[in-house]
């Protein structure tokens, strides 16, 4: 074993020894039964005669730190619990005013056994053994730094997805490749906002990301959402970034119309403001055909467009990606290789691979029938033992649906019924930035996580939670 013990300064060396030792023993870096080094060893280490440090020892054995053992050496013989307080203290460090203010997490809703959480995807409809495959094939990727915009032929294999799949307009050039699409938002929140700058968010939306731009020292201004989605006219006129989720905004699952689209656009351009685009899951589309992402109806460059294979894949893969104007690109790279130089290339390297054989658009196939199959149950559950209470808002696409309550309900109550009677999901409320002042009730439903077969049940149970005793 390697201790570092410095002896610099003036005083006694043989105390020097003795205090140091007795921190590391202390403090638990010297746990209870390890072996110290031999007194010669630790001297020869030391450049000081043998004496002084067995002088240490002897101090340390009496005390009752360290014990030796015929023949085997010197061990640690304190069983106390570590503690690191030995001085004074001085005031404790606290976080800058922004980190501060942001407050405790929002409390994560356990898993159980009916998960109706939103944003989880069935991990076990990833296909594990291929990406097995592809990754060992790939860890040569991770033999230097990398590009911060990530491997290029993920990026080009990105744009070619984007391009078939979502009628996202870009090359490989434009794509940089993120530690999933929080990142990506951080970075194009870094580069474009000033301390003090308004950014305007969907509300309800997605929280995550209003602390985000918190933590950053934006004024975050909550915008009402109805059938069409985020109300322009309300948007403040000083927002410099507008934060949307247009495909299937979260959490009420509408997308915006093309007209409000069109609206939106039309406003960043008259106020200089950037757009953010959030794109999280609208693979997976039920019915209705997709509209024109807000990127591609853009003329002026004003979208960053954002997605992630989070949804798709899983979330612990932390992938995901920006497509973001030509003007912008440059402090991208620069706020990335700030950030954490580039991603894991290993994984990019096995993401391309998996894009390029077919094994991606494969999977979305496979798992696609999954998932409609589950928003059907959910629709009919909606039409039937649901109806007296709730509505389904109109959705189309993604892994979750919303609820409104359409009579009174407890929901607050009934998600504790049903916490209780292991099913897990989330009211409405949780997604705005002032639950007090909520328009509407109701509860965020999730199907992602949850086997086809234990949908049914949960359902029932959620009406059972629901109807008066």
């Amino acid at each position: 074993m390697d201790l570092h013990i410095s002896l610099e300064g003036p005083g006694d060396r043989t105390d020097r020894i003795y205090r140091q030792l007795r921190d590391a023993i202390l403090d638990g870096r010297l746990r209870h039964g390890e072996r110290v080094p031999p007194s010669r060893a630790l001297a020869r280490d030391l450049a000081v005669a043998r004496n002084t440090v067995a002088a240490a020892y002897d101090r340390l054995v009496g005390d009752g730190f360290l014990a030796g053992r015929a023949g085997a050496g010197t061990f640690v013989a304190y069983r106390g619990s570590a503690t690191v307080a030995r001085r004074a203290p001085v005031g404790p460090l606290r976080p800058s005013r922004r980190f501060a203010a942001l407050g405790p997490e929002d409390p994560a809703t356990p898993p159980a056994r009916y998960d109706l959480r939103i944003g989880h995807p069935d991990a076990s409809l990833f296909p594990l053994a291929a990406w097995r495959r592809l990754l060992g094939r790939s860890l040569h990727a991770s033999a230097d730094y990398h590009d911060p915009s990530g491997l290029p032929p993920l990026r080009s294999a990105i744009a070619r997805h984007i391009g078939l799949s979502r009628s996202v307009r870009a090359s490989g050039e434009d794509v940089l490749v993120t530690s999933g699409a929080q990142q990506a938002i951080d970075l194009v929140a870094r580069v474009l906002i000033e301390p003090g700058a308004t950014v305007a968010v969907e509300e309800p939306g997605y929280r995550p990301v209003r602390r985000l731009f918190a933590s950053l020292g934006a004024r975050v201004a909550g915008v009402p959402v109805d059938a069409d989605g985020i109300v322009v006219d309300l948007i403040p006129p000083s927002a410099r970034l507008v934060y949307v989720t247009p495909s299937h905004q979260h959490p009420l699952g509408i997308a915006m119309s093309l007209e409000r689209r069109s609206a939106l656009l039309d406003w960043a351009q008259e106020h200089r403001a950037a757009i953010v685009e959030d794109d999280y899951d609208s693979e997976f589309r039920y019915s209705d055909r997709p509209l024109e992402p807000l990127q591609s109806l853009d003329r002026a460059g004003r979208v960053i467009y954002v997605g992630t294979f989070s949804k798709t894949l899983l979330p612990s893969l932390r992938l995901g990606f920006l497509v973001a104007p030509e003007a912008l690109r440059p402090a991208l790279r620069a706020a990335r290789r700030i950030a954490d130089w580039h991603g894991e290339p290993a994984a990019q390297a096995a993401l391309a691979a998996f894009i390029d054989e077919g094994l991606l658009q494969r999977h979305l196939r496979s798992v696609g029938r999954v998932y409609a199959a589950r928003h059907d149950l959910l629709v009919r559950a909606a039409r039937g033992p649901l109806a007296p209470w709730y509505t389904l808002v109109p959705s189309s696409a993604g892994l979750h649906a919303a609820l409104r309550c359409t009579a009174p309900v407890d929901v607050d109550g009934v998600v504790r019924r049903l916490r209780a009677a292991d099913v897990a999901l989330e009211p409405l409320t949780r997604f705005y930035a002032e639950p007090r002042r909520v328009p509407d009730q109701g509860l965020a439903i999730g199907f992602g996580a949850i086997a086809t077969a234990d949908l049914p049940e949960a359902l029932d149970r959620l009406a059972a939670a629901t109807r008066p005793s």
